[in-house]
């Protein structure tokens, strides 16, 4: 489409350049016989020539034209701004232009003097330079107002179906988790004895929290004071049990600590979830994750850090895009919904703060403390 609009603005360019060229011709000649009529009527002997004389100079309406003497002394101007042809700075100023641009045109006088006519383009004419830009531009203009709304329909279908995808998914996961949740009850009522049914209650539960998230996905997520701190420590706890004794996780905040913020935190534990995960992928299980909390009087500031792979700068944006990913495995969907559910549900940001190669790398999370 860009080219197309390039070809009919350039095809318009030419055929306005070839008529301009035509058109100044044109307009020197109309001037030259201006001059001549000028020249001639101040010899002429008879009215009718005169006349019809005067009838030549009287017919140029479009031609800006400006009379010199010898000294180039303004004697008379045709078809300038009319309100502002008794400044005399105006016509100085527009003879200085003319004069850079076109010749003057001589008119012999009697006793071998002579006078001069300064000329430019008429209004139409410089209108008419312009035309084939300014089409080129409004094409231009158009092209990019489609490919907007094309690209918008796209990105709004493209939620359509992952909305439907993770509405279907949420439906398909509802049925034999509440299956696996009261079979867990059963087993947790006939054999108490048995410690591992808790850790099964805390998957199913987990589960469950999966169900909830992909049912929300679509809809604005609502949001409550939540301890940041507390989310963080929880989700530290459930990965501890359910990820190699190699990945040791590093607190640099109080346990205590709190800082409240406006969160979905089912949604907001899946961020973290998806954080921590990619970082465990990038040592290849074995590592140090540190975890940091701040926060300032408007934000709350999460760094989460890891001595991993480390990702290169170029690579700092794209690893939130959606199918980026560096795992033989996956869909390169995880920070990319990080980011969404950060960005778009709770008005913050999440980005790398730092990163280099073979050392490891650090993701910030910050979250606006202020309702919004």
């Amino acid at each position: 489409m860009f080219l197309f609009a390039v070809f009919i603005g350039m095809g318009s360019l030419i055929y306005t350049e070839n008529l301009v060229r035509k058109l100044k011709v044109e307009e020197r000649e109309n001037v030259e016989m201006w001059a001549e009529a000028t020249s001639l009527i101040s010899v002429s002997d008879t009215s009718q020539n005169v006349d019809f004389l005067s009838s030549i100079i009287d017919n140029n309406n479009t031609v800006p034209v400006i009379l010199t003497d010898e000294s180039d002394s303004i004697i008379s101007a045709r078809n300038f701004d009319a309100e502002r042809m008794n400044d005399p700075d105006y016509l100085k100023n527009n003879l200085k232009k003319i004069k850079e641009k076109n010749n003057p045109l001589l008119i012999n006088l009697e006793d071998a003097h002579f006078n001069l006519i300064y000329y430019k383009d008429s209004t139409i004419l410089t209108m008419l330079i312009y035309y084939p830009y300014i089409q080129l531009g409004m094409i231009i203009l158009f092209i990019l107002v489609a490919y907007l709304a094309f690209s918008s329909s796209r990105k709004a279908e493209q939620n359509q179906v992952w909305v439907g995808m993770s509405k279907e998914t949420a439906h398909q996961l509802g049925t034999p988790t509440s299956s696996l949740a009261g079979w867990i009850e059963i087993l947790q009522h006939k054999h108490p004895e048995i410690s591992i049914t808790r850790e099964l209650a805390l998957d199913v539960e987990r589960l469950e929290k999966v169900t909830e998230r992909f049912s929300r996905i679509g809809s604005k997520p609502a949001l409550s004071s939540e301890n940041i701190a507390a989310i963080v420590s929880n989700t530290i706890d459930y990965l501890k049990s359910r990820t190699s004794s190699k990945v040791r996780f590093i607190v640099d905040y109080n346990a205590g600590i709190e800082v409240v913020a406006p969160v979905n935190s089912a949604l907001f534990e899946w961020v973290l979830e998806n954080v921590f995960k990619n970082a465990i992928d990038s040592m290849e299980g074995s590592g140090e994750i540190s975890v940091r909390i701040m926060e300032t009087e408007k934000n709350a500031l999460i760094d989460i850090s890891d001595t991993g792979k480390g990702i290169p700068k170029s690579a700092f944006k794209k690893i939130f895009s959606p199918g980026f990913t560096t795992k033989q495995r996956g869909w390169g969907l995880g920070l990319s919904l990080a980011k969404r559910i950060i960005e778009e549900y709770h008005n913050g940001r999440i980005f790398v703060r730092n990163s280099e190669v073979g050392k490891g790398s650090c993701i910030r999370i910050i979250v606006n403390k202020d309702k919004f």
